[in-house]
C-alpha cells in the first residue's frame, strides 16, 4: 500500500492539487503556427524591419538617376535700370526669360560605381529582412515552448507542493499517537512552506511567459496546446558537425549580408577614386527672353540697337577636370579603404561566430538526446528512492529528512526533464537557423506532436512512468 500511495503522489498528485486555471474549451487552444502566423500579421519589430528595408531599397533608383538624363526648367523676371552719362539718360525696362537644359551623362565613373555600391546595398537589405522573418519563426518558438516550459515547471511545482503537504499530515498524524517528534513536523512544515512559495513564483513565470506570447503576437491567449511525450528525440540529420557547418557558410542569411556589405564597400572605394578622374556631359540649353534679361549684349537689327525678344538654342559637351579640391578626394578615399578594412573583419569575426554557434548547438543537440532519456530514466530512480526512503522511514532505519530530501530530488528530476525536452526541441531550431535553413515547415513539423487537450497539470509527466517505476521497484532485490 506504502509503494502505490508514493507512486501516486509522483504521477497523480498534480491533477489532485489545485487547478492551475479553468480550462478552456478546446476550440480556443491555440497551437505553435497559429502563433507564428499571428506575429507575422502583427509584431512590431518585423513591421518595423519591414519599412527599413522600404527605405534602404530606394537607394537603388536614387543612384540610378545619376546616370540619366535630368531635365530642368527655369523662369525669372527682372525690373532693368540702365543709365548713361552721354547724353544723360535713364530708361527702365522690365525683362522676362524661360530657359529649360537638358544634361545627358556621358562619362560618370563616380555615379557607376555608386549605383553598383546601391545594388550591392538593396541585396545587404534584403537578406538582413529576410534574417529577421526567420529569425521571427525561432522567436515564436521559443515564446511558445516558454510558456509549456512554466506550465509545466508549475504543474510540478504544485504536484511537489501537495506532496510535502501530504508529508506534513503525516507527520502531525505521527506526532500525535507518538511515533514521532516535534522536529519531523517542523521539517515537514518548513519543507511544505518552501514548496507553497516556490507555487506562487511559479504562477507569476507562467503569467509573464503569456505575457511575452501577447508582446510577441499582439495578440491574447487564455491557453495553448502542449507537445506530447512522444516527440522522437532523434540526433540531427546529418549528424555531422562539419556538413552543418559547411552549410552554415554557403546558407547563413546574416552571413550572406555580410558579403554584400564587404561589395558594397569595395564598389564605394572605386567611386572615390573616381573622384580624381575627369566627367563628361552632354549638354542642350534652351532660352527666350528679353535681350536685356539674357545679357545678350545689345545687339543691333539693320543698325539700330533691338531690345525685344530673344531665342536661343545650345547643344554641345561639357567637360570637367578635377585639378585640386582641398585633399578631399584623396581623404575620402583612405576614409573608404578603412571602411572596407572594416567590413571585411567585421565579416570574418561573423563568420567565426556561426562557425562557433553551429558547431555548439550540434553538440547541443545530441547532448539533448541522450539527457532526455537520462532525465527520464532519473524520474523513475528518484521515485524508487522516494519508495524506498518512505519504507524505511516506516520501520524507522530513515528519518524525516532523508524522506523530504528523496521527494525534493523527484520533483528536480522532473523539471530538468521537462527543460531538457524543451531544449532539444528549441536547439533543433536554433541549429538551422544558424545553418540558414530554418522555416515555416520546421514548425509545421512540430505541430504534429502537439496535444489539443494538453492539460499541464494531468500531462507534465510521461505517461507510461508509472509503469516504469513500478516494474524498478519489482525488479530490485
Amino acid at each position: 500500500m506504502l509503494r502505490k500511495l508514493s507512486l501516486a503522489v509522483a504521477v497523480s498528485c498534480a491533477s489532485n492539487a489545485m487547478a492551475w486555471a479553468a480550462e478552456a474549451p478546446l476550440s480556443t487552444k491555440t497551437d505553435l503556427v497559429s502563433v507564428y502566423q499571428e506575429a507575422v500579421d502583427n509584431n512590431a519589430d518585423l513591421a518595423a524591419a519591414r519599412a527599413q528595408y522600404g527605405a534602404q531599397k530606394e537607394v537603388v533608383p536614387q543612384a540610378r538617376a545619376g546616370l540619366l538624363p535630368n531635365l530642368s526648367g527655369g523662369a525669372e523676371t527682372a525690373n532693368v535700370r540702365t543709365s548713361i552719362d552721354q547724353p544723360s539718360a535713364v530708361a527702365n525696362r522690365s525683362a522676362h526669360s524661360y530657359q529649360a537644359t537638358l544634361a545627358q551623362p556621358l562619362f560618370r565613373a563616380d555615379r557607376w560605381f555608386q549605383y553598383q555600391a546601391a545594388k550591392d546595398v538593396n541585396e545587404q537589405a534584403a537578406l538582413q529582412l529576410s534574417a529577421t522573418e526567420q529569425n521571427l519563426i525561432l522567436q515564436s518558438a521559443e515564446d511558445y515552448f516558454n510558456v509549456l516550459r512554466s506550465q509545466d515547471n508549475l504543474a510540478s511545482t504544485k504536484a511537489e507542493e501537495a506532496a510535502f503537504k501530504r508529508q506534513l499530515d503525516q507527520s502531525n498524524e505521527r506526532f500525535d499517537v507518538g511515533l514521532s517528534d516535534k522536529t519531523d513536523v517542523l521539517q515537514s512544515q518548513a519543507s511544505y512552506d518552501t514548496a507553497r512559495a516556490n507555487r506562487i513564483v511559479a504562477q507569476r513565470q507562467v503569467d509573464d511567459a503569456f505575457e511575452a506570447l501577447i508582446t510577441l503576437t499582439n495578440r491574447q491567449y487564455n491557453s495553448i496546446q502542449g507537445i506530447v511525450h512522444s516527440l522522437p528525440i532523434l540526433p540531427p540529420a546529418p549528424n555531422d558537425a562539419k556538413a552543418w557547418v559547411d552549410t552554415a557558410a554557403k546558407q547563413n542569411l546574416n552571413l550572406l549580408a555580410s558579403n554584400f556589405a564587404v561589395s558594397s564597400a569595395e564598389e564605394t572605394l572605386k567611386q572615390r577614386k573616381a573622384g580624381h578622374l575627369p566627367t563628361l556631359d552632354a549638354v542642350a540649353k534652351y532660352e527666350k527672353g528679353d535681350n536685356d534679361a539674357l545679357g545678350f549684349g545689345n545687339p543691333s537689327v539693320f543698325g539700330a540697337p533691338y531690345h525685344g525678344n530673344v531665342e536661343q538654342t545650345t547643344v554641345g559637351l561639357q567637360l570637367s577636370v578635377p585639378i585640386y579640391s582641398g585633399g578631399l578626394t584623396s581623404s575620402q578615399v583612405r576614409q573608404s579603404y578603412a571602411q572596407l578594412d572594416q567590413s571585411e573583419q567585421q565579416r570574418e569575426s561573423l563568420r567565426r561566430q556561426i562557425v562557433e554557434n553551429t558547431r555548439n548547438l550540434h553538440r547541443a543537440v545530441n547532448t539533448d538526446v541522450e539527457q532526455v532519456q537520462a532525465r527520464k530514466q532519473s524520474i523513475i530512480s528518484n521515485q524508487s528512492a522516494v519508495e524506498a526512503t518512505e519504507i524505511g522511514y516506516q520501520v524507522g532505519t530513515r528519518n524525516i529528512v532523508d524522506v523530504l530530501d528523496a521527494q525534493r530530488q523527484l520533483y528536480t528530476s522532473v523539471r530538468n526533464y521537462n527543460n531538457t525536452r524543451y531544449d532539444y526541441i528549441l536547439d533543433n531550431l536554433r541549429l538551422k537557423q544558424a545553418a540558414g535553413t530554418l522555416n515555416p515547415g520546421d514548425l509545421e513539423d512540430l505541430r504534429r506532436y502537439l496535444k489539443a487537450d494538453y492539460n499541464p497539470d494531468k500531462d507534465f509527466l510521461p505517461p507510461d512512468l508509472a509503469k516504469a517505476a513500478e516494474a524498478q521497484l519489482k525488479a530490485r532485490p
